[in-house]
């Protein structure tokens, strides 16, 4: 709903395109002291505290943390937005004119806005490991209300300057909302939060170790979105806006489905105990079944997006200034973005497993290595092969996403192959993942069928009469071949009917 209302004021114009660049750089804050980083080197130690009912230890150490985060966070929130000007040139250094004075603009005001981010990811670590998965990830609905709110309430009488001015601060008002929403509940499982700069103790001292390996593979991950960004800038107005709009839609499969079951294994993995043998059987058995989980909504989603990318498009954003052209170059990207959907989710998982280990490094190494790839070959697919094609410069956008995906897949088996090493292999269900792919593509060519068969319609009610077939297909081929995932979800429906 966000992106709907934001491209319905905003379309391709240079302010989406000024609007998606200065939120990669508080984004990138988010990502490297947030979420990830505290999933990967807090949760471990937290929640093995928690399983071994330390609760006392597990509050001095989420106060150590919280206390080093909030110091952080605030003097890089201040540099960063005394330092604007100079990211912006490293980040999009193709914008000119009112386009890079208005992200300028925009990075100010959503750098404090970081700092909230980043105490809510450590709050959503606390709730993670007391298995509260819910209320950390419904409060992010709270930034889309006030995004939405700033856009409905000025979008109808403002420029396209002042409304993402306007936008921005609806965001950072959400973005404070979100960690202050989280604190009651915080507060009622942590036994005592006694603020405290102390790294003395050992757990602490844990923590911080994992964090400096975690936060090179992450700032090595976020240094690929950067180019990504750096490379598109250079693209045709427009392109930048697109690319970032059809990576939304890439997030709903992978946040849905990748994140969500990563999320929910790392703190179960982390609280294995026993011996080693147990404890990598354990883990095994869990990447084993959340495969399977993973890849039966995630195959599915990269087929729509590959091979009817357009409908999906249209029907989120085709309104006010957002065009049917818009969409399909929207798909365009899109498909460039299901080569590697499925390698991308899975390997959050394997990642989220090297953590549960504590073992940092590796999945560190391994996206180095995917971010060299991504680079090289981003360069080379968005603006060298248009011209060698013969085709419009704006279709690289394509190419910086097909790119990533041909880098995904490498580290992916990259990962697979060194937790091999370490637990012993990992029964892969290539089976099952080719029954998937199968029942996907067919269903794509039904869907397919009755697309062409329909007159033109509203977007809304074309992609109701062709995605659910689509999906309804899918399933009922699932569930012929024998799919505990599919017969499972037809119980399910068929419970509650």
């Amino acid at each position: 709903m966000r992106e709907r209302v934001f491209n319905h004021f905003f379309g391709l114009s240079y302010a989406a395109d000024a609007f998606r660049a200065a939120l990669r750089i508080p984004n990138m804050l988010q990502n490297l002291f947030g979420e990830g980083v505290l999933s990967a080197s807090f949760i471990p130690v937290y929640a093995k505290l928690v399983a071994n009912n330390a609760r006392e230890e597990a509050g001095r150490v989420a106060s150590a943390i919280f206390s080093l985060l909030a110091l952080i966070t605030s003097v890089l929130v201040l540099l960063g937005v005394l330092a604007t000007p100079y990211l912006i040139e490293l980040i999009a250094p193709g914008f000119h004119g009112e386009t890079r004075r208005l992200a300028i603009q925009l990075v100010r005001i959503f750098f404090p806005g970081v700092g909230f981010l980043v105490l809510s990811a450590w709050c959503l670590g606390i709730l993670n490991s007391h298995r509260k998965f819910f209320l950390p990830y419904v409060v992010g609905v709270i930034w889309n209300i006030t995004t939405i709110l700033a856009l409905l309430i000025f979008g109808w009488h403002s420029t396209d300057s002042y409304l993402a001015v306007y936008t921005a601060w609806g965001a950072m008002i959400g973005n404070a909302l979100q960690f202050f929403a989280q604190i009651p509940v915080v507060l009622r499982v942590l036994p005592a939060l006694p603020l405290s700069l102390s790294i003395a103790n050992e757990n602490v001292s844990a923590v911080i170790r994992n964090f400096v390996p975690v936060f090179v593979s992450r700032g090595v991950v976020q240094i690929s979105g950067f180019v990504d960004a750096f490379l598109a800038s250079f693209l045709p107005t427009g392109s930048l806006a697109a690319f970032s709009t059809a990576q939304t839609l890439c997030l709903l499969p992978v946040s849905l489905f990748g994140i969500s079951i990563s999320a929910a294994e790392l703190p179960a993995m982390s609280s294995a105990l026993g011996t080693d043998q147990e404890i990598a059987g354990t883990v095994r058995e869990r990447l084993r079944s959340s495969t399977r989980r993973i890849g039966f909504f995630v195959v599915p989603s990269a087929v729509a997006f590959f091979a009817l990318g357009d409908v999906v498009a249209a029907a989120i954003y085709q309104t006010g200034r957002f065009s049917h052209a818009d969409a399909v170059y929207v798909w365009a990207i899109l498909a460039g973005a299901a080569v590697g959907l499925v390698a991308q989710t899975i390997g959050r998982l394997y990642s989220s497993a090297y953590y549960a280990l504590r073992d940092t490094k590796t999945p560190m190494r391994f996206a180095i290595v995917r971010v060299i790839l991504t680079t090289g070959l981003g360069y080379l697919f968005a603006l060298p092969l248009p011209k060698l094609l013969g085709i419009a410069p704006r279709w690289g956008a394509a190419g910086l996403t097909a790119s990533a995906g041909i880098a995904g897949w490498v580290e992916f088996l990259l990962l697979r192959r060194g937790m091999s090493r370490k637990i012993g292999s990992v029964p892969f269900p290539t089976l099952d993942l080719g029954k998937l792919w199968g029942s996907a593509i067919l269903a794509a060519v039904g869907a397919w069928a009755i697309k062409i068969a329909l007159p033109l319609l509203r977007p809304e009610v074309a992609a109701v009469l062709i995605l659910l077939p689509f999906g309804a297909i899918y399933l009922g081929l699932t569930t012929l071949l024998g799919l505990n995932q599919a017969a499972s979800l037809m119980n399910r429906v068929l419970r509650r009917h």
